[in-house]
């Protein structure tokens, strides 16, 4: 431990992955669900169903009396939105968020879809360029010195992309616990941060808005909003540092297929 950072075993980073798996397992099966006319509680419905024929457990289920195994956020709601009776429209964002834990090791991913047809243009440009960014974060992850290095690389997809960090949130350490030390923000900021170093499983998650970058938390002190309503979107995978590389944990090729952009090859632990 450093700093309350807890450093795994390439041991470990295998079960991990198995967790991971699960969790993109679910995530499609949510994604599949989230069609104009669906409920949230049907997105949710389906990621429990996936999580469970994993033989895994959810690990968003009951955290902090949290009611479902997913959070399923829509337009102006940027994370943690509570599944239940609300339906999706055509042309909704939809970003889902889901993990697992295979013996006693946690996965965490999230997306986001339109659901039918696109409303328009920059509701497109937000979901693509929000997932880039994640892209170009777990890349700078492979040679980054300190994690600021992936903060930054983050925003300036955001910066180029005229789309704004929701400030405050931010992705995180994974392992025996979903939420760890330390945090992987999504934008930069001055004073000295934690050097990566192999052992290190990160969770990676930007989350960008079109309009301001403040946020909002509702009545049922779950889902947060953009202060002025516009649209969010939300993506992340958990991934393994190890001496001769990096592995993402939560994607089924270890993320060999995004990461051939920048020449990059993922090696699994």
């Amino acid at each position: 431990m450093a700093r309350g950072v807890e450093y795994k075993t390439r041991p470990q980073m295998r079960v991990m992955a198995r967790a991971g798996i699960v969790v993109a397992d679910a995530l499609d099966a949510a994604r599949a669900a989230a069609v104009p006319g669906a409920t949230t509680a049907q997105v949710d419905a389906a990621a429990a169903k996936a999580i469970a024929a994993g033989g895994a457990t959810s690990n968003f289920l009951g955290y902090h009396g949290f009611p479902a195994v997913s959070c399923v956020s829509i337009n102006d709601e940027v994370v943690h939105g509570i599944p239940g009776p609300r339906v999706i429209q055509d042309g909704d964002i939809v970003s889902i968020d889901c993990g697992a834990i295979v013996d006693g090791w946690h996965g965490d991913s999230a997306l986001s879809i339109i659901a039918g047809t696109p409303r328009g243009g920059q509701d497109t440009h937000l979901v693509e360029r929000t997932k880039a960014a994640l892209w170009a974060g777990i890349a700078a992850l492979t040679t980054a010195h300190r994690l600021d290095e992936v903060s930054g690389a983050i925003e300036d997809v955001a910066d180029d992309a005229k789309v704004h960090p929701l400030i405050g949130y931010v992705g995180h350490g994974i392992g025996t616990a979903m939420h760890q030390a330390p945090e992987v923000l999504n934008y930069r900021t001055r004073g000295r941060h934690p050097k990566v170093k192999p052992g290190m499983c990160l969770a990676i998650e930007p989350m960008f808005v079109i309009g301001t970058a403040e946020s909002t938390l509702l009545d049922d002190d779950w889902t947060v909003v953009s202060a002025d309503g516009s649209r969010a979107a939300h993506w992340e995978h958990s991934i393994a540092v190890h001496e001769d590389g990096i592995w993402v944990l939560t994607a089924r090729d270890g993320g060999a297929a995004e990461l051939a952009a920048f020449g990059i090859v993922p090696v699994a632990p």
